[in-house]
Order: C-alpha cells, then structure tokens, then sequence
C-alpha cells in the first residue's frame, strides 16, 4: 500500500507545500487540503492514514499562534480527528501545526483525553523571533513512532512563539514519567544548555513531546526545511549525505503505516 498524507492548508499556513514534498520523498502519497475542504465535507479525514499540522503563520497569529486554528479545527471536526487518533492513524505537528495542537489539548493527550490543554507554547524569552538551527537529542525511550533510528538531529527553528510552558509544575512530572517528551534542545557536545542553543527559553529544553502511543506528535523545528544537503547552512563545507535528516522523520511515518497496513 502506498500511505496517503493529508497536509492541512489556508488562512496563513505557508510551510504546507514543502510538508507535502517531505511526506512525498518518503513514500507518501501526500494531498495538501484547506480546512474548509474538511470541515464542509468535501474531503474525508477518514481516507488518509496521516493528518500533518505544517508550520507558518496561520491567521496572521493573532491572539496567539495557532490559537485560531486550534478553535477552529477543535470546534468544527474534533469528531473526526478523535476517531483518526482512535483508528491508530498518525498526527504531526510542525512550529505553528504544533502550536495549535497543544492549544487545542491534542497534545499531551494524558489520559487520552485529547480535548483539554495542559501546556502551551508562548513567547521566546528573547522577545524576538528566533531564525536558527539547533541541536536535539532524542529521548530514547520514547515511543514516538516518528523519530524510530534517530539519536541527534540538526534542523531550523523560526518562530516568535516556541517557548514550552505549563502552569502546573506536576504536567512536566507526568511529562518525564510518561516519556512523553521526544526531543530537547541540546548544545553541539549533546548537553543541555541555554540560549542560543535553546531557542526560546522551553521549560526542560523541551522541543518536541508526543502522547502515550507515539502516534500523536508535535515538533518546534522544521524538519520538512532539511530535504537536502543544500539546505544545511554548511553544505559548502561538510561532507553530507544527499537525503536531508528531516526526512528520517517522514519516512518513520510512512513505514509505520506500511508495517500496520491500515
């Protein structure tokens, strides 16, 4: 079988065309589709094995990034992605498609309760939008079915809104102890550090988390923006594969719905 891909566009999402080619080197057979498209019924969540939230600016980011999206998409076709999760499709989310996860309460999914938010992502402590590439480390106990192979990776981040908080110091406790954090921000040696190296000032240098079954998962950086070696800002002085890393993180997608062959 060959997966199909829904990558969601409209009203400001601009990383969706480069989302889309990601999911299509990996395997996919990748279909942008505009939320008033799912929401009217024109298209059927049910006929994808993956739904992608790409990055962008998705209403301009008013009121806060992916807040609007996050409403509009809880509001209009929860149902739906409630039964895609409970099917056991896969979720990405990417910056801004991250962002709107956690506000629509997708993510952390405690509980499986994937309608209450727990955390939030919030402005960079630097106060200005970050443009950068930053290391991660990967939590190899995790269960995230996105990152299966994966010990470090290298990938840009550019967001003004990427720092990870909680109002409730125990979410970070049920965090850690469910594995739920993927990836973290790290320095170029694998250690934690703080800024530049953590872009945004996250809480545990938290990057990317996922929920219990590995199969929901949100991310800051953009790994559709490392397709190919040109990508990498020292390619003219590294020795580096043709294949950007980002990809990794599409082909787990696509070869774990092959293996499952939902």
């Amino acid at each position: 079988m060959i997966p199909k891909a829904l990558v969601l566009t409209g009203y400001g999402i601009n990383c969706d065309i480069e989302t889309k080619h990601a999911f299509k080197l990996a395997g996919a057979r990748a279909e942008r589709v505009h939320i008033n498209d799912l929401i009217n019924g024109k298209e059927r969540l049910s006929d994808y094995n993956i739904l992608s939230f790409p990055g962008g600016f998705s209403f301009g980011d008013d009121i806060a990034s992916g807040k609007v999206l996050a409403n509009m998409v809880k509001y209009n076709i929860g149902e739906q992605i409630q039964e895609f999760i409970d099917s056991g499709k896969l979720i990405l989310g990417i910056c801004n498609g991250f962002q709107a996860m956690v506000k629509m309460g997708l993510l952390p999914g405690f509980n499986e309760d994937y309608a209450t938010q727990e955390v939030t992502l919030t402005y960079n402590d630097s106060g200005r939008f970050e443009d950068r590439w930053v290391h991660l480390k990967l939590n190899k106990i995790s269960k995230c079915v996105f990152t299966k192979g994966i010990e470090n990776i290298y990938l840009p981040v550019r967001h003004g809104e990427g720092k990870f908080v909680t109002k409730n110091p125990q979410v970070i406790e049920k965090l850690k102890k469910g594995n739920h954090i993927v990836f973290q921000y790290v320095d170029m040696e694998g250690k934690s550090a703080g800024y530049p190296y953590n872009p945004n000032g996250s809480v545990n240098n938290i990057a990317a988390i996922c929920d219990k079954t590995g199969r929901v998962f949100g991310m800051m950086p953009h790994p559709e923006a490392f397709q190919h070696r040109t990508n990498h800002p020292r390619w003219t002085r590294e020795e580096l594969p043709e294949e950007g890393a980002g990809i990794a993180i599409f082909r787990n997608a696509v070869e774990y719905v092959k293996n499952i062959g939902y």
